[in-house]
């Protein structure tokens, strides 16, 4: 049983929102939807929908971002997908933007599992692409491992908690119990869709040993791409992120 001060601590150091008042407009030159989810525990989450141009649709991008911040940042990550004919929906996490409630890893599963439901009335379940950027690949990987999709595509992930943990303090094994797990590595190695895998090899906030983890779990056709000298938030920069991210999403004809 974790202490509460690891509870806290881990808390603290995983979950870094920004809040947003209620009637806070996002600014963005391209168009874009607000959407209100309503849970079934009674809280309320944001996403934001931007369109990609109707004579490129490909399919839509369910993009789980990182840790810190909120929508009015990760909105913008919409042009990579959009650009290449991807409607895109990304979702503020509990406790983030204006989204209700407190971060709960089992919550934000549940709640992964809400907006993928709602994607599927617009869309086909193989138009479908999970993307998770580093906290954002615990809910891409659960979604993984459960649901129907075209591929899941991952960028700057962990392992899980204990593993990245090791891989900070440099332990075989985490020395403390951690309050949350995200075992990425065991919803990996149950999916049977595509995988696409991006890390950096100076990524200081999840060291690349923590990512490396996951190679065991994937599979004849999966990719692992390193990025030389990509840190945590730069991955998008580099040509090589650019080319395969391309290569995967363009594989697949309009429907």
């Amino acid at each position: 049983m974790p202490s509460p001060v690891s509870v806290y601590l881990l808390k603290k150091a995983l979950f870094r929102p920004v809040r947003l008042a209620a009637d806070y407009r996002f600014e963005f030159s391209e168009p874009f939807e607000e959407i209100f989810f309503a849970t079934q525990d009674g809280e309320r989450l944001n996403a934001l929908f931007f369109p990609a141009p109707a004579s490129r649709k490909r399919g839509v991008v369910l993009y789980f971002h990182g840790n810190r911040d909120n929508l009015q940042r990760w909105g913008a990550m919409h042009r990579d997908f959009t650009s290449l004919g991807y409607d895109f929906m990304a979702p503020d996490y509990r406790g983030y933007g204006k989204s209700t409630g407190e971060p709960d890893e089992k919550r934000y599963y549940a709640d992964a599992r809400l907006m993928y439901k709602w994607l599927q009335k617009k869309y086909r379940s193989e138009e479908i692409v999970l993307y998770g950027r580093s906290l954002g690949s615990g809910m891409a990987s659960y979604l993984a491992a459960h649901v129907s999709a075209r591929l899941v595509i991952l960028e700057t992930p962990f392992d899980n908690i204990r593993g990245l943990l090791s891989s900070y303090l440099r332990y075989s094994t985490s020395p403390i119990e951690p309050a949350f797990l995200f075992p990425n590595h065991e919803f990996l190695c149950k999916a049977t869709l595509p995988v696409l895998i991006f890390h950096g090899t100076r990524d200081r906030v999840v060291p690349y040993a923590s990512a490396a983890n996951l190679k065991a779990c994937l599979k004849p056709g999966d990719e692992f791409v390193t990025i030389e000298g990509g840190s945590h938030n730069n991955l998008p920069e580099f040509e090589k992120y650019k080319e395969r991210l391309k290569q995967w999403l363009l594989r697949y004809p309009a429907p």
